[in-house]
């Protein structure tokens, strides 16, 4: 074990020539007393006796300068990350093994080190690892790239740790990868900070529904910490591309805006209504989503949340007529959507606001929307329907369904419509009721 560690150790010491040599000259290193009569054993005469004692003491240089490196790279980077991991090169079957840790790995594992050198890191997997960020881990590996993630570890007695990887190649002057260097941290009590204002905020009959919801994680320099699924696959960027990247680097138009935002982060700032930004994927579509800001405090680290709406509906249209046989010029002379407004009035829901495009779509004129009650103008079972959607939307809950819409002509218009609550300042009533809705397209294939 400590075979490899020396070799290790060696390698990366063999480009420090100019500092070994002031070692030497200057004579600040001395073999131990015990030392010395062992090489004088081994040696046949006094000159083989000298030569020896050289060698010996220049590969004892090199390790004690190796040591004073491995030291100052661990007080250097101890305020950013808990342990420090080095691994070989083997990637197959049992996988890489271990050639270093330092001190800062026992903390947080609780093995020693001569625990773990010459094992692999899979003594730290268990039941809840997940495999697919294992899985991609290896093929970043493999490919000889950077990669950053996280993931429940397990520590010696079982506990279990939420674990967060920065792992880099280490190169010789060639480039040849020799090792791989794993700067880790726990960061469960993030996570749990995360847990526990977002639980505290979320209505539990949403749950299911807020869980699929597109966000992304920021610094209060506006770095990006860590982003779901939907929010990638939205922007086209992997984790490991928007690693280096600002918050608004992802956008063209609204630049200044986020900037003004989140380069120094102030929280009150902060207004509290949704703000809509059309950010620029990878693939050079512009996107307009809709983000709600949120921030909690984690140790001595604010991190802030946004949840985001995709408002680009007209463009996922688009996309699927594309693959149809409906042509673009059709969809764009026509409106095929309308935007309305809902408020109480002595606890009566009235319309108080309805798009021009209504009238086009349904044939309904706006007046007698705004001037009369729905009862009115729509027919019994579709004002209920509506009805029910919108005191849902009341209640705090987000509402989308299919109505049919009857034109004064008897023409049935379906219509894809959802129901949103708009909130008051201080988050504890709703005052509006927001719809938008979207003809459902009959498209022959």
């Amino acid at each position: 074990m400590e075979s490899a560690e020396l070799k290790f150790e060696y390698n990366i010491l063999s480009t420090n020539e100019i500092l070994l040599a002031q070692f030497l000259k200057k004579g600040r290193l001395k073999l131990d007393s015990q030392v010395l009569d062992h090489l004088k054993r081994c040696s046949k005469d006094e000159a083989s006796y000298s030569k020896l004692e050289e060698i010996v003491t220049e590969l004892y240089s090199r390790y004690e300068t190796s040591k004073m490196q491995l030291d100052l790279l661990e007080r250097a980077v101890k305020h950013d990350y808990d342990s420090i991991l080095i691994t070989d090169l083997g990637l197959e079957s049992p996988g890489p093994r271990i050639v270093y840790v330092n001190d800062g790995f026992k903390k947080m594992t609780g093995y020693e080190r001569e625990e773990v050198i010459g094992k692999t890191p899979r003594i730290l997997q268990g039941p809840k690892t997940d495999r697919d960020v294992l899985d991609r881990l290896k093929k970043r590996l493999i490919e000889g790239q950077a990669f950053f993630g996280h993931t429940i570890n397990y520590k010696k007695d079982g506990t279990e740790f939420v674990n967060q990887w920065d792992i880099h190649p280490l190169t010789k002057e060639n480039g040849e990868i020799t090792h791989w260097v794993s700067y880790q941290r726990d960061i469960t009590d993030r996570q749990e900070s995360s847990k526990l204002l977002f639980d505290a905020n979320i209505d539990f009959e949403q749950l299911e529904e807020d869980s699929k919801r597109t966000f992304i994680d920021l610094d209060v320099q506006g770095n990006i910490l860590s982003s779901n699924k939907s929010f990638r696959e939205i922007v086209g960027y992997d984790v490991d591309e928007l690693k280096p990247l600002k918050f608004w680097d992802l956008v063209e138009e609204d630049k200044e805006e986020l900037k003004d935002l989140f380069e120094n982060f102030d929280g009150s700032k902060i207004e509290q209504h949704p703000y809509p930004w059309t950010f620029k994927s990878k693939s050079g579509e512009n996107i307009l989503l809709e983000g709600d800001i949120r921030w909690f405090v984690s140790g001595s680290q604010t991190v802030i949340r946004i949840h985001f709406d995709n408002l680009s509906m007209r463009n996922r249209v688009i996309e699927t007529l594309k693959k149809k046989t409906l042509s673009l010029e059709t969809l764009l002379n026509r409106h095929d959507e309308f935007t309305m407004k809902f408020r109480k009035e002595n606890g009566t829901v009235v319309c108080s606001y309805v798009s021009d495009s209504f009238s086009d779509i349904t044939g309904i004129p706006q007046s007698e929307l705004l001037d009369g009650s729905m009862d009115n103008v729509f027919s019994k079972g579709l004002t209920e329907e509506i009805l029910k959607a919108i005191e849902g939307a009341f209640s705090g809950k987000l509402i989308t369904d299919k109505f049919i819409y009857t034109s004064p002509k008897g023409e049935e218009i379906a219509v894809i419509q959802s129901f949103k609550p708009i909130w008051n300042e201080s988050r504890t009533n709703v005052v509006v009721v927001k719809s938008v809705a979207m003809v459902e397209l009959e498209i022959k294939s």
